[in-house]
């Protein structure tokens, strides 16, 4: 993977890049980059990687989109990227711990924590 084979690449990027690599915690990440974002601009990149995420473990669109909200045009756009990009994602993935990687429920486990109180509240 060449660095010069980036549509993107410029000067600009390259300084935001720079900075983003001295971040050192999940509290610095935070910080920086509430001060560098919109609320939703944060959740979008958030919902993308978890979307890719649930598309390398094989979840099915109609799992993806009760975990995430994401719409099926979103989940085809990052599956797309999962398959012709890069490999950015699997990158990062590769290099985060088991533990990271779980830090989101599977629609599975969501769906057995919530049918508990459902049944609850239909019994009252």
């Amino acid at each position: 993977m060449g660095t010069n084979n980036h549509k993107l690449r410029d000067e600009n990027l390259d300084f935001l890049f720079s900075g983003i690599l001295k971040l050192e915690t999940l509290e610095e990440c935070y910080e920086f980059f509430e001060d560098l974002c919109t609320v939703a601009e944060i959740k979008a990149m958030s919902q993308r990687a978890v979307v890719a995420k649930m598309l390398r473990d094989h979840h099915v669109y109609s799992d993806i989109v009760a975990k995430t909200g994401a719409s099926t045009a979103t989940i085809s756009r990052v599956n797309r990227s999962l398959n012709y990009g890069r490999d950015g994602y699997d990158m990062v993935f590769s290099r985060m711990t088991e533990e990271e990687q779980h830090m989101i429920d599977t629609p599975t486990e969501a769906a057995a924590e919530q049918a508990p109180s459902e049944e609850d509240g239909a019994a009252q």
